[in-house]
């Protein structure tokens, strides 16, 4: 069966990177989404919570009982994903360690200076969860990367902060800017898994479908 693929994303990165696979999608939103999540849910099962609860939101859209334009139930399916990033903790240089701390978005120019001091010369995780769900099935996953970054100069975190306002991204970093470019000494995994959506692994999985 061919499916209408809906991204249910406002992320530019995330449109941007599905548009790579050459596969036609429409991109449709629903505002308000409860993200919240059990504070004792690992770290690592968390992305694959949030986009699967995201899912379910947006499974109203598949029964037509939401304002947004009724869709073909027969074929269309809906992509929802999210991103954490997991810093270590204080004394850790490697959040698989411990129990790792999840970096949300910052909420200021203060924020985002103690998440990218967290992650200075220190190895981290992040984790985007996938979502793929039609009428009558659903599959989800999540793919971790890692990532390796040197020791930031305050300079250089302030430079960052200043030119790119990295406010909307997990970690207060975009892997794809300046502080990709001069930070990051190491990576395992998807590269682009950590802009926002591990395409190969979609890929994959749509095959499937």
């Amino acid at each position: 069966m061919n499916y209408k693929i809906i991204l249910a994303s406002n992320s530019p990165r995330r449109k941007e990177l599905l548009a790579g696979l050459d596969i036609p999608f429409e991109v449709k939103v629903i505002s308000g989404i409860d993200e919240s999540y059990p504070a004792d849910l690992d770290a690592y099962q968390v992305a694959e919570f949030i986009c699967k609860k995201k899912a379910e939101a947006y499974r109203s859209l598949l029964n037509g009982n939401n304002s947004v334009e009724e869709l073909d139930e027969s074929e269309t399916l809906i992509l929802t994903a999210d991103t954490v990033v997991i810093a270590p903790t204080a004394g850790e240089q490697n959040d698989q360690e411990g129990k790792g701390v999840i970096l949300g978005k910052p909420r200021d120019a203060e924020d985002a200076r103690r998440m990218l001091k967290m992650l200075s010369g220190k190895t981290h995780h992040v984790v985007t969860g996938v979502c793929l769900t039609t009428q009558h099935k659903q599959r989800s996953f999540s793919v971790t990367t890692e990532v390796t970054f040197k020791p930031l100069f305050d300079d250089e975190i302030s430079y960052y902060i200043n030119h790119y306002q990295p406010f909307d991204k997990a970690g207060a970093y975009g892997i794809q800017e300046w502080i990709g470019y001069i930070g990051c000494t190491g990576l395992k995994g998807s590269y682009f898994n950590v802009m926002g959506l591990p395409v190969q692994r979609i890929y994959e999985e749509l095959r499937r479908i």
